[in-house]
């Protein structure tokens, strides 16, 4: 089935970037994260990309405004403009006759996982069944349907905007025709990414393999308490919000759940926009990527102006 007029439509409806994986790309996934356990008659799965704006990471690179990048470039997508598209591509979908199941890029598994055990410690509702939510890895997704590759950073890349873009997807058994995985190499390894980030979450020498369609993936360990610490303003240095008695990093994330809440602009922000603060921009992950990639012209999206003008603002230890 051609895929293009489904393409066009979704681009019509405010999708930047549409790729179309078939399911046999995700044989080997963990059974937690395989779509075909979320619809077993699928045929492809059709992936989204949804540019952030460049502007979101202006306020946190000049210090003056950090509420930008949670709510423009994080919330609002992943809740509101992703969302309405993943309607609109399934409905069109449904008018030819096939099933779409939308899955947006919020997940509300991590207060599951808090209060009920991680899905290894639950059961499924059957023999054979992974337990609930089935959560597709958004980032192998998008690999496999060809929008793009997997930095070093961990963080998706495309060749039109970089680490600029959320992703989302639907699972369908229309037998869409698939994209084929994509050849361009974007990311040099230039481990500006490593070198920046404000928590070290990324290693520079231990790193992650998978494959995916007979492509292999390669990426940075990356600590996730420490990054999740770090990107919610657990660093003072780089976090004008963080609270004076706030213990050091390594401290903290040895439970960071319980301390980034302890940073006043991380309560707001979830009242108000759903989503951490992300006070820290991604500092190494995505705007040392983006600044790298637009320097070396690695990437399709061009701007009259360089992103970085001056040296950075660190607050002091």
């Amino acid at each position: 089935m051609d895929s293009r007029p489904l393409k066009e439509f979704a681009r019509q409806r405010g999708a930047d970037l549409v790729g179309v994986a078939p399911v046999e790309r995700f044989e080997g996934a963990p059974a937690a994260m395989d779509p075909r356990y979320i619809f077993p008659d699928a045929r492809a799965v059709v992936v989204f990309g949804f540019r952030i704006p460049r502007g979101c990471f202006r306020g946190i690179e000049e210090g003056t405004y950090f509420a930008a990048y949670p709510s423009m470039g994080y919330s609002h997508i992943n809740l509101s403009y992703a969302p309405n598209v993943l309607r609109e591509v399934s409905l069109y979908l449904e008018d030819q006759g096939y099933e779409a199941v939308p899955v947006q890029n919020m997940t509300i598994i991590g207060g599951v996982n808090i209060h009920h055990g991680t899905p290894s410690e639950r059961s499924g509702v059957r023999p054979g069944l992974p337990a609930p939510d089935v959560t597709p890895h958004f980032r192998i997704a998008a690999v496999a349907a060809g929008l793009g590759e997997i930095g070093y950073s961990k963080v998706f890349l495309s060749p039109e905007f970089g680490p600029r873009q959320r992703l989302a997807l639907l699972i369908t058994d229309a037998p869409l025709e698939p994209d084929p995985l994509l050849e361009e190499v974007i990311c040099d390894r230039c481990m500006r990414c490593v070198a920046e980030c404000t928590g070290g979450c990324i290693s520079a020498k231990e790193t992650v393999r998978v494959n995916v369609g007979g492509k292999e993936l390669e990426w940075g360990k990356l600590d996730v308490d420490r990054c999740t610490l770090a990107y919610t303003g657990g660093v003072k240095e780089f976090s004008p919000f963080a609270p004076p008695d706030l213990p050091p990093l390594d401290e903290t994330s040895k439970d960071p759940w319980k301390w980034l809440m302890e940073i006043p602009y991380n309560r707001a922000s979830a009242n108000v926009f759903h989503h951490m603060g992300g006070i820290e921009g991604a500092r190494g992950c995505m705007r040392a990527c983006m600044i790298h990639l637009e320097e070396e012209g690695r990437i399709k999206s061009r701007f009259h102006n360089p992103f970085r003008k001056r040296e950075q603002w660190r607050l002091p230890g």
